[in-house]
């Protein structure tokens, strides 16, 4: 059996067309536990201020280095990793995810049809571009934002002023209800203003109306007068949250940059546990094995209980071809972070790297514990398939391979695979019918997509 490759953030390039009220083109999802964690806990209180339930929104991390963040009509927000890499502080990422839901609650994105093009705007080119429309410059204007998203279909502002100021008090009311300072909040449009300025566009005296976008001097001075007149504005930004953004930042940074750009902003003078954090993903990266490794074991020293630190340990190990060795952090890992399903993925990974038929069983159980738990996690349906085919299971080898082509779009494949799943698969039993299900999914968005055509 092959050794496989998993990168330390889990890369899925998902087709969110899949996935309701998401974007109108693939996207590259990152996936990763820490991360994820933490922006759960970020948006927790955000989202219970608006009534939705904590557990009916999803806050999604997207492999794209543009500061933006959006909605595309479903109960999601989507962050980019240039937005984590610009904010300083928690409570900037909180500000827009507060702004987002604005958006959400408002039901902007299904009411707003050249919102739904044009998700991918940053929010810079959307600023820059009012601006430049504002100052009569229409081809600068579109030549910006067509610099920042690439692909709007000419639909180019997502919202109008109306849902942005909307959207904004909304936000504010759920920082306000969560007990969370609206400095962050200012500190990030003050960001985008600087922006602004660096790329030269500035509105003219009175030509704020006639942008479809609000622009930035203006929702400062609107967030200003309400933040500061809540209750929470002097409440000092929660200090754990802070250090876990601050390590989770330097390990997208790692992940991300470029190596000289790393040791450039992480230089190794730099001791803390962000900066090894970043530099341990960079050395990882160029499959300088023992150079991350020092890095992970000077991490684990302060904390070795951490399973984030004891995850990356184990990846590491796993990369430089010691899959043997890797299970020991990555077992203690999984247990520690409460069975992590991306955790647990990994630590299957490892098992299944082992070639060791005594490790198999441990791996089946690990992997369908991890799917049960997240079952939007392709790799972790790719390893279970493989697991399957190795123990002489064809039927359900086909079927996690279905669930798989699912999530990556995949239609054709996924049909082929869940007809052989459900050749194979006794009649009326959960996998067969879970077999049934897949090939009429398949079978409806093939034939949409026949249609589109």
């Amino acid at each position: 059996m092959p050794k496989l490759r998993l990168p330390a953030l889990l890369l899925a390039t998902i087709a969110l067309l899949g996935l309701p009220g998401a974007p109108a083109a693939a996207q590259s999802i990152l996936r990763d536990a820490e991360t994820e964690a933490l922006l759960h806990d970020m948006g927790a209180p955000l989202i219970k201020a608006t009534g939705l339930g904590v557990n009916n929104v999803d806050i999604v991390l997207v492999n794209d280095m543009s500061v933006n963040a959006f909605v595309a009509g479903g109960q999601a927000v989507y962050v980019n990793a240039g937005l984590i890499n610009e904010a300083d502080t928690a409570a900037e990422v909180q500000g827009v995810i507060a702004h987002e839901l604005g958006h959400v609650t408002g039901g902007h994105a299904v009411l707003n049809m050249g919102g739904k093009s044009a998700t991918n705007i940053s929010l810079l080119s959307l600023l820059l571009g009012a601006a430049a429309a504002a100052a009569g410059g229409g081809e600068a204007a579109m030549g910006v934002i067509m610099a920042g998203q690439q692909a709007a279909m000419g639909k180019y502002l997502a919202y109008n002023r109306s849902q942005e100021a909307s959207a904004d008090a909304a936000g504010a009311q759920y920082l306000s209800a969560a007990g969370i300072s609206g400095r962050g909040s200012l500190d990030f449009f003050k960001k985008l203003q600087n922006l602004e300025f660096r790329y030269g566009y500035r509105p003219k005296d009175g030509d704020e109306f006639y942008s479809s976008h609000p622009l930035t001097a203006d929702r400062i001075t609107t967030l200003q007068d309400t933040y500061e007149a809540d209750p929470a504005w002097t409440k000092p930004d929660d200090a754990t949250i802070q250090k876990r953004f601050m390590r989770a930042k330097a390990k997208l940074y790692g992940y991300l940059a470029s190596p000289r750009e790393v040791l450039r902003k992480y230089p190794v003078t730099d001791k803390s546990v962000p900066a090894r954090y970043a530099r341990a993903y960079a050395y990882h990266r160029e499959s300088q094995f023992d150079l991350a490794r020092a890095e992970t074991e000077a991490l684990i020293a302060t904390d070795p209980d951490d399973p984030y630190f004891l995850e990356l340990d184990g990846q590491i190990l796993l990369e430089a071809g010691k899959p043997a060795q890797a299970m020991v952090p990555l077992r203690k890992a999984t247990e520690l972070s409460g069975n992590s399903p991306l955790i647990a993925t990994l630590f299957g990974h490892a098992l299944i790297a082992t070639e060791d038929p005594a490790n198999f069983r441990e791996a089946q159980s690990v992997l369908k514990t991890a799917v049960a738990r997240d079952r939007e996690n392709p790799f972790a349906w790719y390893q279970l398939g493989v697991i399957y085919a190795a123990n002489g299971d064809l039927p359900r080898a086909y079927l996690a391979s279905a669930e798989q082509q699912v999530l990556a779009g995949r239609m054709e494949e996924a049909l082929r695979s869940a007809q052989a799943a459900e050749a194979g698969l006794p009649s009326g039993t959960p996998d067969w019918l879970r077999a049934q299900d897949i090939e009429m999914q398949a079978r409806a968005e093939l034939e949409q997509d026949r249609k589109r055509r």
